[in-house]
């Protein structure tokens, strides 16, 4: 632990000086064109590779714990995947989303007051998100404990609806999970410490998958038994985390104990909290919509599985861009508060080429496995061909969401959260959806026709946030990061959204 403890120092050291060293890279106008560009690159991409790197593992290992229980649900038959799906994929991921959403506004309060060496309000933040997002916890209890009644009432079958609230059932204490994660998670982002989590993650993997086989195959506890045990690695999570902040000498500085100011002002803090909120959540329902939406196609079994399946796979590809989104933010947020514009401008291109590069590759693979993916979930042969008819969609949704994260990411760290929200609902849910539906239904695509809608929003959100990131200018956002973190100081709190 004392070799971790040094090396996180250093770590974090090196960071300081390479983020002052690109900038001057950067403004030195000494160097050619093509020299300071290869300069910048190899100095950011070292930067970006050290955040980026151990945080999509953070985000990938979850994922996987979230995964496993499903395909160990989807082994038991195909009325339990299809239940298993539309209770993780349906309902859970309404709070995932909510919870996410109202956290990143810890993200980019403490990315920016972290940048400006003001480590003692990184606490105070996070404190004041985990008791708003506990309180937020509450109602989403009622909404999983009466998920059966929603379920039936949006349509699904009784069968399946019946079958997914047992599983949902199981899912309520990692609601209180994710209450405490989230905003602790980016507490230890915002300083540039993700390799921590990666441990924490990894071993969590390990029990998770070893009480999800004893309790759903050997204990015979079924779905109910998949979930408890998912709630319970949730909360494994957030203890060794907690424990490592508060042990940590890392931390010292940025985490200095509960203070009763946590409870003071929360209803300013929920407004900034549910633009982040509305922003993100409308990018995580929407292809959760397309699972919902779905089920009431006919023949729904089949459909969902196999979409249980698509989906799967693109959450898990998906989790490679959740993690350069983190990384943008934490970059673009620390390069603002420390007064860099010309290192934030050059830190959202590097992530967002990345991004996509690694997203193309990803997606040209799927296509190529299209015939035997599926069997690593079900053995069903209708299922399987289902899912090899769906691959070009998921090969091109895989492809949008290697950009499309990575600028909402940026949007975090510059605190556009309440802009970007409009272009959320504008291109998810007045075009890509009903689009969808249309196709669906009314020309009787199916999923296809579903899918072909949502993909559709997906594109025109991202070439909007595109053309709204090259037209910012990164001088004036630095004198917002400014302003904003003087009010916040002071006891007024502010995020403004983007007026490019």
């Amino acid at each position: 632990m004392a070799m971790s403890s040094a090396d996180n120092d250093t770590s974090s050291t090196a960071a300081c000086k390479s983020s002052s060293l690109l900038e001057n890279v950067l403004s030195d106008s000494k160097l050619s064109p093509v020299h300071r560009l290869r300069k910048a690159t190899a100095i950011e991409l070292k930067a970006l590779l050290r955040l980026a790197g151990p945080t999509i593992v953070v985000y990938m290992l979850n994922y996987v714990v979230s995964m496993s229980t499903q395909v160990f649900c989807g082994h038991l038959g195909n009325l339990q995947l299809a239940a298993a799906s539309l209770g993780n994929g349906g309902i859970q991921v309404f709070a995932y989303g909510l919870m996410l959403g109202m956290g990143s506004a810890v993200e980019t309060l403490c990315g920016q007051a972290y940048g400006a060496k003001k480590p003692e309000l990184l606490g105070l933040y996070t404190q004041r998100s985990v008791v708003l997002l506990a309180a937020t916890g509450i109602p989403l209890t009622i909404l999983y404990v009466f998920s059966k009644p929603v379920l039936v009432l949006l349509g699904q079958s009784p069968d399946i609806a019946s079958a997914a609230a047992l599983f949902v059932y199981g899912l309520i204490p990692q609601i209180f999970a994710y209450a405490a994660n989230f905003p602790i998670q980016k507490f230890l982002q915002a300083q540039s410490i993700v390799a921590p989590s990666a441990y924490i993650s990894l071993a969590a993997l390990g029990l998770h998958l070893l009480f999800s086989w004893l309790a759903i195959y050997k204990l015979g506890w079924g779905l109910l038994g998949g979930s408890l045990v998912l709630s319970f690695s949730w909360w494994a999570v957030v203890s060794a985390q907690f424990v490592y902040i508060v042990a940590s000498p890392r931390c010292k500085e940025t985490w200095t104990g509960f203070s009763s100011q946590a409870f003071c002002k929360l209803g300013q803090f929920a407004k900034i909290s549910a633009a982040s909120a509305v922003m993100l959540c409308l990018e995580s329902w929407y292809y959760q919509i397309l699972v919902l939406v779905a089920g009431l196609l006919q023949n729904a079994e089949i459909a969902l599985a196999s979409l249980a399946i698509c989906t799967t796979i693109s959450g898990w590809v998906y989790m490679i861009s959740v993690g350069f989104n983190a990384a943008a933010s934490v970059r673009v947020s620390n390069e603002l508060g420390a007064g860099n514009p010309r290192s934030a401008s050059f830190a959202v291109w590097t992530v967002t080429v990345m991004s996509f590069v690694i997203a193309l590759v990803l997606g040209v693979v799927v296509l190529l496995l299209r015939d035997v993916i599926s069997y690593a979930f079900t053995g069903g042969v209708t299922v399987a061909a289902a899912v090899s008819e769906l691959s070009p969609f998921l090969a091109v949704s895989i492809l949008l969401n290697g950009i499309q994260p990575v600028l909402s990411g940026v949007a975090v760290g510059c605190g556009w959260q309440a802009f970007v929200a409009y272009v959320n609902v504008g291109c998810y849910y007045i075009v890509g959806l009903p689009l969808g539906c249309v196709l669906g239904f009314k020309f009787d695509q199916g999923v296809k026709g579903i899918w072909t809608g949502m993909i559709g929003g997906t594109f025109l959100q991202t070439v909007i946030l595109l053309w709204i990131t090259y037209r910012t200018d990164w001088d004036i956002e630095v004198k917002k990061t400014k302003t904003r973190l003087e009010k916040w100081e002071h006891g007024t709190p502010m995020i403004q959204e983007n007026e490019s």
